[in-house]
């Protein structure tokens, strides 16, 4: 399976699950008389709106360049993922101010205690999206998605939001009934954290944020090790979506023919696109060394 075909196919079965979890514990919630499990339904429709969004962006990151987008459309993956930070970040404020509210007015002291079929489903929601979690951060580092990425940040929010919810729930069957509203407002910080940080990595990718240290290391030390190349005068890496580009300078005998030069330039270019299926195209140029030979 491709990495476009898998990053789709994910996408489509997170799409499922948190519309069938944002239906059932929305429902549940509203009928065993648990605010804090309400709360996370409304959340899964949020992911659910959040699925299609990362959907959208990965079909049309997955398009070749064509002559109006000569460098191909890989940043609107990141389009996506902001988009759906955005989501994330108005839900959380939003339950936030309901879980506040709750407290404040003290509305949970009029409120029937939760069931314990909230307790089942709560729990039945930390097991499914502990497994989406999972699932998706294998599937968006294998397709290098940084949509599928913030999905799966997204599936490890709930899980600590719905556990928080769950340990509400029971400190209200236990007789503590602030401890639902309480939950309510533990989910909505949980909510948007992961939303600012889903934004702040989408913003990183689309200003042409530098790679990662280590990564940078490794194609430095390839580039050297090449046979012709005496060092690296400049390496400069960017983000561009799920992949990067590489321009480097390296140098070389003054004294070789220009053919030669350009083969030590060619073998250059070819082993790091090679050996990192992250970058997108390096542009590697030729410098006489100052070294004495």
């Amino acid at each position: 399976m491709s990495k476009p075909a898998l990053a789709t196919t994910v996408a489509r079965i997170n799409l499922i699950n948190n519309f069938l979890l944002a239906v059932g514990k929305t429902f549940i919630g509203y009928f065993a008389h648990s605010a804090a499990l309400l709360n996370d339904g409304i959340n899964n429709l949020g992911d659910t709106i959040s699925s299609i969004i990362t959907m959208i962006g990965i079909s049309a990151g997955s398009k070749k360049a064509d002559d109006d987008h000569q460098y191909g459309h890989e940043r609107l993956e990141c389009v996506a993922a902001i988009l759906l930070s955005g989501i994330i970040m108005f839900v959380g404020i939003a339950l936030f101010g309901s879980g506040i509210s709750a407290i404040i007015k003290k509305t949970y002291l009029s409120t029937p205690v939760p069931t314990f079929l909230a307790v089942v489903a709560s729990l039945a929601s930390i097991v499914i999206k502990g497994a989406m979690y999972f699932y998706t951060r294998w599937a968006g580092r294998k397709a290098g998605s940084p949509a599928l990425m913030a999905s799966a940040g997204d599936s490890l929010s709930d899980v600590f939001a719905t556990s928080g919810g769950l340990i509400g729930i029971l400190f209200s069957r236990m007789g503590y009934p602030i401890g639902d509203a309480i939950a309510a407002v533990v989910i909505a910080v949980f909510i948007f954290r992961v939303g600012v940080q889903i934004f702040r990595d989408g913003m990183n990718q689309m200003v042409d944020r530098a790679c990662d240290e280590s990564f940078t290391a490794e194609v430095r030390a390839l580039i050297e090790s090449q046979k012709g190349v005496m060092g690296v005068d400049l390496l400069r890496t960017r983000q561009f979506g799920s992949r990067c580009y590489i321009d480097v300078e390296i140098a070389a005998d003054p004294n070789q023919t220009l053919t030669e030069a350009h083969s030590i330039a060619e073998r250059v270019h070819k082993k790091i696109e090679t050996s990192f299926p992250t970058v997108k195209h390096c542009m590697v140029h030729v410098n006489p060394s100052r070294k004495k030979q």
